[in-house]
């Protein structure tokens, strides 16, 4: 019986509900997420086992030697080793041995072992994915609410291919990210950008076939799997994407590397540094190495210690106080010279905030780098309620006619629901917001999609005009029909309401007038 969804993400919310005792909620992604990846290799490895066992019947005629070799080459896709787990013999770091000696003291110790030995017997694909494993020291997380984890994870059906499909696996590890976020605050920001705002930027550089795609900030790896789950959506191979991302958090970046691998995309590489003072990604000569789509939510107004020299500056160098341009920068450096785009979400300050950001804000848009602003609602985040706006470039001289020589602004600050804790955009926001993106037609303030369809209102301004404007990129500067209509639409209802009075009093006097002079037949 096939696997549901909701099935497995109850269970694993089970395994999770037990920390409540040990750590706030901030804290479970640290301990969940190592052991339910430990238990998909687990019983990923032992299905594969198994089938090896059936389909070569008895081992008699082979050595160990051979029977590894054809285990590993047509069976496993990775090593689980033989460790100590006690003082007699040896074991494998398996999920399954370590839960049967569960009762033992130093729990602990032992799922250490275990973690940290297979990311030694497999370095080209789980080195330091584990992260630094803190929490499984005694002072930190005792034996017993270990254990009682452990026995409700246990309960989970089991996590191999052959009895749920990746998309439920990946679905499940989705789930927990953003039940962790609702529930951790501010520092959910760190590590998780709301699907919803991932799933507009990914749709608007739509990423193709083969292509690169790379994220500078990757935190939990949600931009690099949104870009080849909308290939799979429409048709294409999203595994067939190269994903690259860079993670300043180790732990986090541990995060990033088991979530891609629990929807099976295996063909990326993350890599843990500053990336903004250690860029990993380079070419030969040092510089950054250069890619079609790249996506970003970096962290908001980070304070840095600015370049001195660096070919990224281009324009100027970002102020001490905030990194916002820099990661901007960056971007750039880092696009293909013949297809690249970048999309990146950003506080709205970036679009207005003078002295050093404006001249690098004027280089950008003089070099014809910036293709839009889309000015997003407030609180759409975990960790900010102030609004934001997503800039979309093109590396120099790719746009499309239509869109040379100046940067088309939308405003989507009124798309959105409702949300507990904070605003939501729907489906239909996501879409129409593409859909204006896409559109090339603005017309008194109204935008209309191919198909008809109403849109955010948007409007493409000339570079002249921004370069008129002090490089001010403020949407409400550029489009100011929508936010106008609504401020006065009380007014306008008010003296609509008193016309239409004193209308029907200038008719009733009107037709009192004419019946007193005898006419009548007068038809209103």
């Amino acid at each position: 019986m096939a696997v549901t969804q909701q099935e497995i993400e109850n269970r694993l919310w089970d395994a999770a509900d037990e920390l409540r005792v040990a750590m706030p909620e901030a804290q479970y992604a640290s301990v969940v997420f190592p052991l339910m990846f430990w238990k998909y290799l687990s019983d990923t490895w032992e299905h594969h086992h198994q089938e090896f066992l059936v389909e070569n019947g008895s081992l008699a005629d082979l050595s160990a030697e051979e029977a590894h070799e054809i285990e590993y080459r047509d069976y496993q896709q990775f090593e689980i080793p033989f460790i100590h787990l006690d003082t007699f013999q040896k074991r494998r770091a398996l999920w399954s041995a370590v839960l049967a000696t569960i009762a033992q003291p130093g729990l602990g110790k032992r799922v250490r072992a275990s973690l940290q030995a297979i990311e030694t017997a497999n370095p080209d694909k789980f080195s330091r994915l584990f992260g630094s494993m803190t929490w499984a020291a005694e002072e930190v997380l005792s034996g017993e609410v270990l254990a009682a984890v452990m026995r409700a994870m246990d309960r989970t059906p089991k996590m191999h291919e052959g009895n749920m499909s990746h998309d439920v696996l990946g679905g499940a590890y989705e789930y927990l990210l953003k039940r962790f976020s609702d529930g951790s605050g501010t520092r959910a920001g760190q590590f998780f950008t709301p699907r919803e705002v991932v799933e507009l930027i990914v749709e608007t550089l739509d990423p193709k076939g083969r292509e690169s795609v790379y994220d500078p900030t990757c935190g939990s790896g949600g931009m690099l799997i949104a870009s080849a789950s909308l290939l799979k959506a429409r048709g294409g191979r999203g595994y067939s994407l190269k994903l690259y991302g860079q993670e300043a958090v180790q732990d986090t970046a541990g995060v990033a590397r088991m979530n891609l691998f629990m929807h099976n995309l295996t063909q990326f590489k993350v890599e843990v540094g500053d990336t903004l003072k250690d860029p990993r990604f380079t070419k030969p000569d040092g510089s950054v190495k250069q890619f079609d789509v790249i996506v970003a939510n970096p962290p908001y107004s980070l304070k840095w210690k600015p370049w001195t020299t660096d070919p990224r500056a281009r324009g100027g160098v970002a102020p001490q106080s905030t990194a916002d341009w820099a990661f901007v920068q960056h971007m750039i450096a880092s696009m293909d010279p013949e297809k690249g785009r970048a999309g990146v979400v950003l506080p709205n300050g970036v679009l207005f905030r003078g002295g050093q950001e404006g001249a690098i804000r004027q280089r950008v848009i003089d070099d014809d780098l910036l293709e839009a602003v889309i000015g997003l609602p407030a609180n759409l985040f975990y960790n900010t309620t102030i609004p934001t706006c997503i800039l979309v470039f093109r590396a120099r001289g790719t746009k499309i006619d239509e869109r040379k020589n100046g940067v088309l602004f939308i405003d989507a600050s009124k798309r959105f629901a409702k949300g507990k804790n904070r605003n939501v955009l729907t489906e239909g926001d996501i879409a129409s917001t593409v859909a204006a993106y896409h559109s090339r037609v603005a017309v008194d303030g109204t935008t209309r999609a191919p198909d008809g369809t109403d849109v955010p209102v948007a409007e493409f301004v000339p570079a002249s005009e921004i370069a008129a404007n002090g490089y001010d990129l403020n949407v409400s500067r550029y489009i100011k029909q929508f936010t106008a209509e609504e401020a006065d639409l009380p007014t306008l209802i008010k003296e609509y309401n008193a016309s239409r009075a004193e209308r029907q009093q200038t008719e009733q006097h009107m037709l009192a007038t004419l019946a007193g002079a005898g006419i009548e037949g007068f038809d209103d």
